[in-house]
């Protein structure tokens, strides 16, 4: 899971996006955040969980919205998770998701210059 940063094209209060990535079946999903901070984070995650199940690896960079205890703390529900997070500033560890978020940014870019919208968090 990795964090894209709209800041420099907000919609409304959302500056952020969530994406998570299943390693296994390449499936993305995408939530739009307005704060980078561990609560929203958690909440998104435990709201992809209780919907489609967690899933057994759970792998993040160093962020601190992804090393917090409220991230930990999810452990407590889903005991066989395991939280893996990257190398310190090595993307590379990150490889799959940073694609994602690649693809993703440039099929959104694509989506808001179609529709004329900046709407991109609906």
């Amino acid at each position: 899971m990795g964090l894209i940063d709209m800041r420099s094209m907000p919609d409304d209060e959302y500056k952020w996006i969530l994406h998570t990535k299943d390693h296994f079946s390449k499936f993305s999903w995408a939530y739009p955040l307005k704060l980078k901070e561990a609560e929203p984070v958690a909440a998104k995650l435990l709201q992809q969980f209780y919907s489609f199940g967690a899933p057994r690896i759970l792998q993040s960079d160093n962020g601190k919205e992804f090393v917090a205890k409220v991230i930990k703390d999810l452990k407590n529900t889903w005991n066989d998770l395991v939280i893996i997070n990257g190398r310190p500033r090595h993307p590379q560890t990150q490889g799959l998701v940073e694609r994602g978020n690649q693809t993703l940014e440039s099929a959104l870019g694509k989506w808001m210059q179609s529709n004329n919208s900046t709407e991109w968090s609906k």
